[in-house]
């Protein structure tokens, strides 16, 4: 399996930007069944989740980002997004793609850079 994301960059606070995450690598008809999520990390600081979309169709926020952040899939193309608005310098960390299915299929794209800066 392997998730490549993509969209990081550098933004001026209260921008916009859309990371993506490409999936490959998974057998046929089971994409679906991964827990999908975005966490991020800065450095001397542990990874932290950001937001999750399950298997059944929940998504889950952390507080940090509830109302700004907005996390979508696509199981038919295997792709998941994370749209960021009204972004704030400490939002500002690599971003992290990741599939988890029954606590022992856990998987990691290698991040991609958001940097929020005037």
């Amino acid at each position: 399996v392997q998730l490549v994301e993509s969209g990081g960059g550098l933004v001026q606070p209260g921008g916009s930007l859309r990371l993506s995450c490409v999936a490959s690598g998974f057998t046929p008809g089971t994409y679906q069944n991964y827990a999908m999520s975005w966490f991020r990390q800065t450095p001397g600081k542990d990874r932290e989740l950001v937001a999750t979309y399950s298997a059944g169709g929940f998504t889950k926020y952390a507080d940090s980002v509830k109302d700004r952040f907005t996390i979508s899939r696509d199981n038919a193309r295997w792709t998941l997004d994370l749209q960021m608005d009204n972004l704030k310098p400490e939002d500002t960390a690599t971003y992290y793609c990741n599939a988890e299915f029954g606590g022992y299929f856990d998987f990691w794209g290698r991040g991609t850079q958001v940097t929020v800066s005037a």
